[in-house]
């Protein structure tokens, strides 16, 4: 039987991607080295790789073509060529929802039936897109929503560069060649990695869709405008920092190990102070400024003065702020929201200790799209990694 606390694996594909049998390549979330070793398998000749990556990467990722035809500057013949080969494939919208605050929720249909969500928050002078990495999730951290699904398979590069695609698609974001609104103010500035599923267990595609989105010709989200949140996979922090340099998040929760066991399982893998070890070098390695640790608010659980001072005491010499998450309640919940007092109290422990300590306003309730609450509205099993990789196109 699979151990349920561990990651679900997939064969790192090859260079180039080969065609699949009865079908074309999906061009979405390739590397620029992956893309140019397929095009000149392709029969792209190999002078031109360099040129033809270029402008394809343009068309895809800056005005958001999904159309070879449209790519008006290689030839006819060229494009023919593309067209017989590749697609330019996202996942499938299922079902928007529009909170009464502006929230979207996006039910996501991928390969094989699965269902994931992505959210979009509209904030002023910023717009946040929560994303999956993972359908469903393996850690069955008590308090969510998500770890009640059984995860079953992690996605594709493709499949999380998807999700910033077709929310720029719903919001009318992709520029128009010459208009005046190609320099516009972004409505998708930041990006987290704090929908369904633990991005650390699917390292390699996360890697590689964060390459694609951070590209300054293409998306180009900064490394600083992208925020990968963990539970605590300590053997991938240091590869995070090195590998993708983005800002990291991590779900606390609890200022014991008795209580973090309950909360987040994966702290009896790797404890409090095991994982604290390790989040002390993130910010050198990564050259970011601080780390967000996250800490969800549960009426009598985590939530009193003691655990506010211990906390502070805990990450004494990290750069951090603390994001205060109010519980946000789903069917069948255990656990019930604390006081807004107490929350407040809570807070002000850790500012006056010299924190940045907000307090987060919960978004998209009505919709079951605030932090925590995303959950597949169908579900299925696990299967055979060999059915896994075939349902993605491995």
């Amino acid at each position: 039987m699979t151990d349920a606390s561990a990651p679900i694996t997939q064969d790192v594909m090859t260079i180039p991607r080969k065609l699949p049998e009865g079908g074309k390549i999906n061009l979405v979330g390739l590397t620029r080295d992956q893309l140019r070793a397929t095009l000149i398998e392709a029969g792209t000749p190999e002078k031109q790789a360099k040129m033809r990556l270029g402008q394809i990467w343009q068309w895809i990722y800056h005005w958001g073509v999904r159309d070879f035809d449209a790519m008006t500057n290689l030839s006819k013949d060229y494009r023919a060529l593309l067209d017989e080969k590749f697609e330019i494939a996202l996942p499938e919208v299922v079902t928007k929802q529009v909170s009464m605050d502006g929230t979207r929720k996006y039910l996501l249909r991928i390969k094989g039936g699965h269902e994931v969500e992505a959210v979009y928050i509209p904030e002023e002078n910023r717009g946040t897109l929560c994303i999956s990495s993972q359908v469903g999730c393996t850690l069955t951290c008590s308090f969510c929503h998500t770890g009640t699904q059984k995860l079953v398979r992690n996605l594709t590069p493709g499949e999380i560069v998807g999700q910033v695609m077709l929310a720029r698609d719903d919001l009318g974001e992709w520029p128009e060649q010459g208009a005046p609104n190609e320099n516009a103010p972004r409505l998708v500035s930041n990006v987290v990695l704090m929908g369904m599923g633990e991005p650390l267990y699917n390292f390699d595609n996360v890697r590689d869709a964060m390459q694609v989105v951070m590209d300054g010709e293409g998306i180009s989200l900064s490394r600083r405008r992208i925020t990968l949140s963990t539970s605590g996979v300590v053997p991938e922090i240091a590869k995070t920092a090195e590998e993708i340099g983005c800002l990291l998040a991590v779900s606390f929760h609890a200022t014991t190990d008795e209580v973090r066991d309950k909360l987040v399982p994966i702290n009896k893998r790797w404890n409090i102070e095991t994982l604290l070890n390790t989040l002390r070098d993130y910010p050198r390695l990564s050259n970011s400024e601080r780390i967000t640790f996250e800490y969800v608010m549960l009426k009598d659980v985590n939530d009193t003065d003691e655990d506010a001072r211990r906390l502070v005491k805990l990450i004494r010499g990290i750069p951090a702020k603390i994001n205060l998450i109010p519980f946000n309640e789903w069917p069948g919940s255990p656990y019930t929201r604390s006081d807004w007092e107490r929350i407040e109290n809570f807070a002000d422990i850790i500012y006056k200790a010299g924190y940045a300590s907000p307090i987060r306003t919960p978004r998209g309730e009505d919709i079951m799209a605030a932090c925590g609450q995303l959950k597949s509205e169908t579900e299925r099993g696990r299967k055979s990694r060999k059915d896994i990789a075939a349902e993605a196109g491995l």
